[in-house]
């Protein structure tokens, strides 16, 4: 669970088209408009009954000469301490480049598997090209093609391989898991001092599966939790803090081994890009999110109509996903930091809360006579039935309806938006199906 593949290399040797390949995303990276979100760079991969993320570290470079190799230096280095496999990807058909040489010899020093990933090997004679790869000293080159998708199968299958064998450790199953995620210096580690007060009240430290998320068991003022750490845990390495590539890695960890999200954002600074994307980490995970507004102490103007303000301001930057608890609070003065986790443990409640199958058809069936899905070529669309299945990962209610296939992305809004109304389904994602009756 949780291991993380990082696709390293220089620019134009097919990182994305690899990327899209290994994710099954057709996002059209290539020559994409510098400045647009850069979360497509992260995927999920399911090979073989197996799980993994995979990060394209290419949509992270700052394209401009001088900067170019720092910037893919520091790719590098960071891909080394985050990923569990590298694919360090080259092009047969350009052959070996300086900038080639100057990445294998930072990966030469690593630990982390390295696979070398020979691509544009479209035809059977490139593949005696790649035989000059051996001079990288990373071993067999691999042979694919991204483009056509050949040898890519075998790929997924030695990255498997590469896996360390998790010794899982015992987490207990029922007690929440919370994650605190958010740009540097929006105040996670002021935060997690401010739960954990001057005693360190801890009880128990388990080291996760993953490289270096630590599960720490909080038993105080009543609330029992685990809290994901990655941010405190290595001393800051070379890289400098503030690398959008290094907290977006870093979150995906946090994200991915937790149940509920507490996401940090800075009162004197407002919603960034950067917050954006770790936000649809969180939802495209569907984790619980508890959004913190830290800092408050230093905003002057404190009065309900500023805080409403805030408010409307980040529920409309984060739509469509709007219902989530927003607290402003202060780690320094600990302001309302006990309403912080008091809001993830109602929304770690409301990930696992049901409904009686009466009362939403009691509830929604009116509703939907009244407002039913607007008709489509003429045809009706009735929903008759509605039931919300059990053991999911977050509430998922099913529909049942004559023509399912009609029913729009709006009509699923409205009837997610009726469900909240009348339920606690606040911070956590919500599933919505249709089926044939």
């Amino acid at each position: 669970m949780g291991n993380l593949v990082a696709i390293v290399g220089r620019p134009n040797v097919g990182k994305s088209t690899l990327f899209n390949r290994l994710t099954k995303t057709r996002q059209a990276i290539v020559n994409e408009e510098a400045g647009t979100t850069r979360d497509r760079q992260y995927g999920k991969t399911d090979w073989c009954g197996e799980e993994f993320s995979v990060v394209d570290t290419g949509g992270w470079v700052v394209n401009s000469d001088d900067v170019f190799e720092e910037e893919i230096r520091k790719q590098v280095i960071l891909a080394i301490e985050e990923a569990d496999v590298i694919l360090f990807v080259v092009d047969v058909v350009n052959g070996v480049t300086d900038l080639d040489m100057e990445v294998a010899s930072i990966l030469r020093r690593s630990r982390t598997p390295i696979i070398l990933v020979a691509n544009k090997t479209d035809n059977n004679d490139l593949q005696y090209n790649a035989a000059e790869f051996y001079s990288l000293g990373l071993g067999d080159p691999y042979c694919i093609s991204a483009l056509s998708g050949s040898g890519t199968g075998d790929l997924l299958d030695l990255i498997l391989s590469k896996f360390q064998k998790s010794n899982e450790e015992s987490l207990e199953e029922d007690i929440p898991r919370f994650a605190i995620v958010g740009r540097p210096n929006a105040g996670k580690s002021s935060i997690i001092n401010a739960f954990m007060g001057e005693e360190r009240n801890i009880v128990t430290e388990i080291a996760g599966t993953t490289r270096d998320s630590i599960y720490t068991r909080y038993n105080k003022f009543g609330f029992d939790f685990y809290l994901v750490d990655t941010a405190g845990i290595r001393k800051k390495n070379k890289v400098t803090e503030d690398l959008e590539y290094y907290s977006v890695l870093r979150s995906i960890r946090a994200i991915e081994n937790s149940d509920v999200c507490i996401l940090m954002l800075d009162a004197t600074r407002g919603i960034e890009g950067q917050d954006l994307n770790i936000f649809s980490l969180i939802s495209r995970n569907q984790k619980g999110i508890v959004v913190v507004v830290n800092k408050w102490d230093l905003v002057e103007d404190k009065t309900a109509k500023v805080m409403k303000y805030y408010e409307d301001a980040i529920r409309s930057r984060f739509a469509p996903f709007t219902d989530f608890p927003i607290i402003f609070a202060s780690a320094l003065t600990k302001q309302r930091i006990l309403k912080v986790l008091e809001s993830a443990k109602d929304v770690y409640k409301a990930r696992t809360a049901r409904v009686a199958t009466a009362r939403l058809n009691e509830e929604l069936l009116p509703l939907i006579e009244a407002y039913p899905p607007p008709s489509v070529k003429g045809k009706y669309i009735k929903i008759k039935y509605i039931t919300q299945l059990p053991n999911t990962q977050i509430p998922s209610f099913v529909f049942f309806a004559n023509l399912p296939q009609y029913v729009k992305e709006p009509y699923k809004r409205f009837l997610e938006n009726k469900i909240r109304e009348r339920w606690p389904f606040s911070g956590t994602p919500i599933n919505i199906f249709f089926r044939q009756k």
